[in-house]
């Protein structure tokens, strides 16, 4: 045969390129786009070879398949043979089949020329099923087929390859081209023949070059986990979760990851030796579960190859990669566009608000925005599709393409295991049905037949909740909303609802708080910290040991989470304002944190006592607080996000405030410096009544309606014998907004509101804008209606 002859079967991946798809697939024909493209780029690509159509179609011929293949797809469409005796008969015939010789030896005369480049004698391999209608942007047939891990030998190469062939009939496969409209004979089936990356000793991954959630377009999402990949793809494992964000990439000195979540990471397929499979899947060390998988500098070159895969095809993407841990060099293994966020109309946003609420029974990494009731449905296999009922939620332990049809008829998914860009995952945001993957313990949990209420409508983080709990789902078309002369902003607490909420035409952050990511993410009072060698709680002190493991000083795991959540929320709304406030825990919250109690006075009305400003310069609180401002500090010159402004809380006289100030500029946060600013809440009948001198030492205001109520009016926020007459309404309270916002005009500085009153209340957003305030902070859910009644009282 001549290499002429060759290249009818068997095609070099630097010979082919986005435009043979119709020849090798769209798998096949991006990963030697890539090879030919970005390799000045450094972009490193695993060689190797694909099968053609032809080889496949030859194939068919060769073994007479085709009609035996024809009729049993029309007894299937005349109701005379189900779905998966279709499925398994077609598969058996074509696995039947032997390879004709001028096919096989094509195939052997690339196997021997990979093994001869990589200079041994039989190189291992990956076969990777690529079909010819597969990846592209309107019909992804991501997961359909089937892929082949450590393959070594010719014979056991051609038998995968009829493997391949055959997996071009799994029933999920029949199914998406059924319901597709694609004809299953004009459909072929290449197979990329690679060379294996030895991820086995090392980690691989799936990463997307934008959120995978909100479609939020300025980031890297990098899911990683030990071993060979398709533990991320499969969803056995809870991967690894880093977020890079783009715009910063190739900033000098500038630090670009924005998130950085450690996964459990509690299995890994590894090579196996000996036995019929070529692979196996095995417990992760210990060491393992409990470090990350890449180092800072693997997850900002993986960013920056993305970006630029991104930008040669100018589309996200969905890229595949490994790392190898014979040399530690990475490699990209497939690439593919993004199929779900990236075709949604930019001008629409759905959103729910859950109108009740009720006993929490799990929680997950929420994965879609929605909400959606209905009976548990728990399944062991996908073999159970007789018994599911549609409608119902489907909780199992993980998914992968065989659930499809059941997923379909779901309203809502629950994985025990599994990660944003596992299978479930990303099923169930191509199905637009809410999703919780990760919920440990869900399977036992949640039993068959409970009415629940799942909600991935909250945060960061998913629940399932006891019930059929009320819910509200809207349209927005973000095009029709009007424009206001009062600045709106948002009121933000999880990171990840930053970026749900990006497309909100917004003027920025105006609090975001801190408590949030101390509370539910850092988890451990600072003082423990600062202060480890005095804490008493031996419980507290291990499990602090547990979540520090791996930082040579405890403190830096306090300042590198703080940081990375503020600095997700400074990313989504970049260049605008975001307004961080600085923490305003009281002693009762502070005493909940892990190791807390031994550092907090026990008060009678901690409402009232020592918080917010007061704590910043104490000598039984600085060190704590020096934590925060190294965290500003990272996230503003670290990090590069000036547009992060600082906001300090209960701060109750001019003489307090130069105390504070003070503390911020011993720690490296001088107001004026790099530009900058301060301000001060404005919650204290002080603040309001000596506002001039408020306004000598900060750079705006900020009203906490909540507090100044109750300071007001004397009346607690926490009353509920005085709930009634709590109200931000009062006259008395009104009168005392108008005289802040007439007295810090007077001064030439800016006058905000972040209470909870405007978003409760529409009338008191318009009162708000006749008293002649800057901006309103909203709660996200109630920017729409708000914005509606304040551009109507504008227009007057």
């Amino acid at each position: 045969m001549t290499d002429k002859d060759d290249e009818k079967y068997v095609r070099w991946f630097d010979q082919i390129d986005s435009g043979d798809t119709a020849e090798v697939g769209g798998k096949n024909a991006s990963l030697g786009e890539m090879i030919k493209t970005l390799k000045e780029q450094q972009i490193r690509v695993p060689d190797g070879f694909a099968t053609t159509a032809a080889a496949y179609r030859t194939y068919l011929t060769a073994n007479d398949l085709d009609e035996a293949i024809r009729s049993r797809i029309d007894e299937f469409h005349a109701g005379e043979k189900s779905l998966g005796d279709l499925g398994r008969e077609v598969r058996q015939i074509i696995e039947d089949g032997e390879i004709p010789d001028e096919i096989a030896h094509s195939i052997r005369r690339a196997y021997r020329e990979l093994s001869r480049r990589h200079d041994v004698a039989q190189v291992d391999v990956a076969a990777r099923s690529s079909a010819t209608a597969e990846d592209l942007p309107e019909a992804s047939f991501a997961g359909q087929q089937e892929s082949y891990l450590n393959i070594s030998g010719e014979d056991a190469l051609l038998r995968a390859c009829k493997r391949c062939f055959a997996s071009l009939f799994t029933n999920r496969a029949i199914a998406y081209r059924e319901e597709k409209g694609f004809n299953h004979l004009e459909v072929a089936l290449s197979v990329g023949v690679q060379k294996m990356v030895r991820s086995d000793r090392a980690g691989a991954g799936v990463l997307f070059t934008l959120d995978t959630d909100s479609g939020f377009p300025d980031v890297v999402l990098i899911n990683a986990a030990w071993g060979l990949g398709e533990v991320v793809v499969q969803g056995t494992v809870n991967p690894d979760q880093y977020l890079v964000y783009k715009p910063f990439l190739d900033r000098e000195g500038i630090d670009p990851i924005i998130g950085k979540t450690k996964g459990l990471k509690d299995r890994k397929i590894v090579y196996a030796h000996g036995g019929d499979e070529p692979t196996r899947e095995e417990e992760t060390s210990e060491e393992e579960r409990r470090s990350y998988v890449l180092s800072e500098d693997e997850i900002i070159r993986l960013a920056r190859w993305s970006v630029s895969i991104e930008e040669h095809y100018g589309t996200p993407m969905d890229i595949e990669w490994a790392k190898d841990g014979d040399d530690g060099e990475i490699h990209i293994v497939q690439a593919r566009p993004e199929t779900v966020e990236s075709r949604k109309t930019g001008s629409m946003l759905k959103t729910f608000t859950l109108k009740e609420t009720g006993e929490r029974l799990v929680s997950g990494v929420a994965v879609g925005q929605g909400i959606a009731v209905g009976e548990v449905q728990v399944l062991e296999s996908a073999r159970e599709i007789g018994r599911f009922k549609d409608g119902g939620v489907l909780v199992t332990g993980r998914t992968d393409p065989d659930w499809v049809p059941i997923m379909k008829r779901a309203a809502a998914i629950v994985t025990e295991r599994g990660g944003r860009t596992s299978h479930a995952a990303i099923v169930s945001r191509e199905l637009g049905i809410p999703a919780l993957v990760g919920a440990g313990g869900a399977t036992t949990k949640l039993k068959d037949g409970r009415s629940v209420t799942v909600s991935c409508a909250e945060g960061d983080e998913g629940y399932v909740y006891d019930g059929e709990l009320a819910y509200e789902e809207r349209d927005v078309d973000l095009g029709e909303l009007p424009e206001t002369r009062t600045r709106i902003m948002l009121n933000i607490a999880a990171p990840k609802g930053a970026m749900r909420w990006w497309r909100l035409p917004t003027a920025g952050v105006g609090l975001a708080r801190m408590e949030y990511l101390i509370n539910n993410v850092i988890q451990v009072h600072p003082l423990a910290l600062t202060r480890f060698d005095e804490l008493e709680d031996e419980e507290a002190r291990r499990t602090i040991d547990e979540l520090t493991y791996g930082y040579e000083d405890r403190t830096d795991y306090f300042v590198e989470h703080l940081a990375r959540g503020i600095a997700t929320i400074a990313a989504s709304q970049y260049p605008r304002e975001v307004i961080v406030r600085m923490s305003d825990f009281k002693t009762n919250e502070y005493a909940d944190l892990i190791g807390g109690r031994q550092f907090e006075p026990l008060e009678e009305n901690p409402m009232l006592g020592w918080r917010g400003a007061s704590r910043y310069y104490s000598e039984h609180y600085s060190d704590g607080f020096a934590l925060e401002c190294r965290a500003i500090r990272h996230v503003r010159n670290g990090m590069g996000f000036r547009n992060v402004i600082i906001m300090i809380p209960f701060c109750r006289t001019p003489a307090e405030a130069d105390r504070v100030l003070e503390v911020l500029k011993e720690n490296g946060l001088e107001r004026g410096r790099d530009g900058l600013q301060v301000y001060v809440m404005a919650e204290i009948p002080s603040n309001v009544l000596e506002a001039g001198a408020f306004a000598q030492r900060f750079d705006g205001f900020s009203i906490g309606s909540n507090d100044l109520t109750q300071l007001v009016l004397g009346i607690s926020r926490d009353s509920e014998q005085l709930s009634e007459l709590f109200d931000e309404s009062d006259a008395s309270v009104k009168r005392m907004i108008r005289m802040l916002i007439e007295d810090a005009h007077k001064a030439g500085l800016k006058v905000g509101i972040c209470g909870e009153a405007p978003s409760n209340d529409p009338t008191f957003a318009a009162f708000l804008v006749e008293a002649g305030i800057d901006s309103i902070s909203l709660s996200p859910d109630s920017v729409v209606d708000v914005l509606d009644t304040i551009a109507a009282f504008e227009r007057g």
